[in-house]
């Protein structure tokens, strides 16, 4: 597969909530504030979600779409360093997730990726062991999280998707959680201007990847795949924030 990449550490597969649990009033899911349930994955969680109600204005939008639990495949647009705890906070996964490990070097993104549980990869590279890894994930039953673009967006809007997770979700047969993140972009600016930024999580409908289209070879195939998956992600997101996708969606 053209977009996993080589030398991925291990990873350790953590269990995943089967549902989202009453909140309290910051946002905080209950059951994470029992004692006697707590990891350190579900305390980097609060502390994730503490962060996210200090510093910025968040909502979340379509619950009611989450599913109970995997195995499933989520995706998500990647328009800045933010996007991760933002998703962690709002999101009842513990999800494993697919990182470049050039992440690894950006301040707080990297510190805070190597506290969850995450594949590492290498940028252009194939890698049959990060894939066993990812592969693993969903037949365990758990999630896995991956941003369709490959990389973070230099236009702060969507750009082609990579055939990478349509590989995933064609070889494990699961569905797929379509997840659009709204002004992570922004928020460096608005922190300069001592502004909390307003941030908005975007859950779409599960789906599956189209059967019976005829293509004129493979590559083509999980090109069409690949763009359906973005135009998916494309329908949650304001239009500003579709880019190569904006004719797409009505």
């Amino acid at each position: 597969m053209a977009h996993l990449l080589r030398d991925a550490a291990p990873v350790q597969h953590l269990p995943f909530c089967s549902a989202w649990p009453e909140n309290d009033s910051k946002g905080l899911p209950l059951a994470f504030l029992m004692p006697e349930i707590w990891t350190m994955d579900r305390a980097f969680k609060v502390l994730v979600t503490v962060l996210q109600n200090l510093l910025t204005r968040w909502e979340v939008e379509g619950r009611e779409n989450l599913p109970p639990g995997g195995p499933l495949l989520l995706v998500f647009n990647h328009l800045a360093w933010w996007d991760a705890p933002l998703a962690i906070a709002a999101l009842p996964y513990q999800a494993t997730g697919i990182a470049l490990k050039d992440l690894q070097r950006v301040p707080v993104t990297g510190q805070l990726l190597a506290l969850t549980s995450v594949i590492w990869v290498d940028r252009g590279r194939y890698d049959r062991e990060a894939l066993r890894q990812a592969l693993a994930v969903l037949k365990e039953g758990g999630v896995l999280a991956i941003a369709p673009e490959g990389r973070m967006s230099v236009t702060d809007s969507l750009e082609r998707g990579k055939p990478g997770p349509v590989f995933i979700a064609r070889k494990a047969d699961v569905p797929i959680l379509p997840i659009g993140l709204i002004g992570t972009d922004k928020v460096s600016g608005e922190w300069r201007s001592f502004r909390r930024p307003h941030l908005k999580v975007v859950i779409g409908k599960v789906f599956r990847l189209p059967e019976g289209r005829k293509y004129a070879s493979r590559k083509e195939e999980r090109q069409a795949d690949a763009d359906f998956i973005m135009e998916r992600l494309a329908e949650l997101l304001p239009p500003e924030y579709r880019g190569v996708y904006a004719d797409s969606v009505e």
